[in-house]
């Protein structure tokens, strides 16, 4: 009798209290708070600026990446609580520029499972941005969800005197959180901004206002936590999905920068290295001198080595390829992780072809 009454007791409370219920369902130790009316959202800490800290609040460029933890990035706005029921995971502490196609494959894979479970709305990813968009593009193409995907950094450390960090969050917890934000597939908030991952890209290396779309455009912008989108979701053009989830290691794939008097066998270097593919940053809209036209081709006929020619300029669209694969609007870094997938899943130099092609 008494084992009954017990029993009925904690069912009552757990009824009252579903903080309870929520963190026994979802495992959520992390969990900081919980109102049932607000939607739940995951955010996964790589590192970068945004978790970084200096011996000095004037400090913005010597500093520690990734030092500070989820929970204390998550505790330092408060307002967060009043938007989302959060869970913080911190999945990597490190600069981006020291992320590897490993790390990106891992926490694709988390996010995969994550989006999977109902009572989840959306994601977002705490992420250094000086690769960032390589791995929002990479979340992009491999995360086959309608549930908002947001990736979002910081230019100046947590420690530093008006740090964007705290506001970069809170933003991007409202975005993840919101209804507005379904179909949009991956997306970049910073500095209020909001752009697709498929076309946003980091323009400065110093700035607030560093990452743009010059020729797509933003999809929105952020007022008092609310996102205010443009248009209504649409898929980029030519976007293709990859099933990546019984993938454990990535092919190489190589960029390879042009200029001047570029040394043409720094392409056959890179694929005896282990590269089985490479993307060039071309001069101009794509183009590579001729000496390494002729090595490129070489390894095209000779080897089946794919070859996408895009563009060291910072946008542009590019059908020349002499005979490689154009990328058309794809700048180097992100038809790098294009290739890489397309090879990961077998695709035929033509499939590669196709896949990039750009119809106008």
């Amino acid at each position: 009798m008494w084992s009954c009454i017990i029993a009925f007791f904690f069912f009552s409370v757990s009824l009252c209290h579903p903080t309870l219920i929520y963190k026994r369902e979802s495992n959520a130790s992390d969990l900081i708070s919980f109102n049932a009316s607000l939607p739940n959202v995951t955010i996964f800490a790589m590192g970068g600026t945004i978790a970084g800290s200096a011996a000095s609040n004037a400090e913005t460029a010597d500093y520690k990446a990734g030092a500070v933890g989820i929970q204390t990035l998550v505790e330092a706005v408060p307002d967060i609580k009043n938007v989302s029921n959060v869970r913080g995971i911190q999945v990597t502490s490190v600069g981006s520029e020291n992320l590897t196609p490993a790390n990106v494959l891992n926490l694709t894979q988390l996010v995969i499972n994550e989006v999977a479970k109902d009572d989840v709305h959306g994601i977002v990813v705490t992420h250094g941005t000086d690769s960032l968009e390589e791995t929002a593009m990479f979340l992009d193409l491999t995360v086959n969800t309608t549930k908002p995907i947001v990736v979002v950094g910081a230019m100046r450390p947590s420690t530093a005197i008006s740090a964007d960090g705290p506001m970069n969050l809170l933003n991007a917890v409202a975005v993840a959180a919101s209804d507005r934000s379904v179909g949009r597939g991956t997306m970049i908030l910073l500095n209020d901004r909001i752009g697709s991952a498929f076309y946003t890209t980091k323009t400065n290396g110093n700035t607030l206002d560093t990452f743009k779309s010059y020729e797509a455009g933003f999809l929105g912008m952020i007022v008092d936590q609310r996102p205010h989108f443009y248009y209504s979701p649409a898929t980029p053009t030519a976007k293709v999905q990859f099933d990546i989830r019984n993938t454990t290691v990535l092919p190489q794939v190589d960029i390879l920068y042009g200029y001047q008097g570029l040394n043409p066998t720094l392409a056959k270097a890179a694929v005896n290295s282990g590269a089985k593919g490479l993307v060039l940053a071309g001069m101009g809209a794509a183009s590579w001198t001729d000496p390494g036209n002729d090595v490129i081709d070489g390894l095209i006929r000779n080897q089946s080595i794919p070859v996408v020619y895009s563009h060291r300029t910072m946008d542009g669209f590019s059908d020349y390829s002499y005979n490689g694969i154009p990328a058309y609007f794809h700048n180097p870094q992100k038809a790098r992780y294009m290739l890489m997938l397309a090879i990961n899943a077998g695709y035929s130099i033509q499939n590669i072809t196709d896949m990039f092609h750009l119809e106008y």
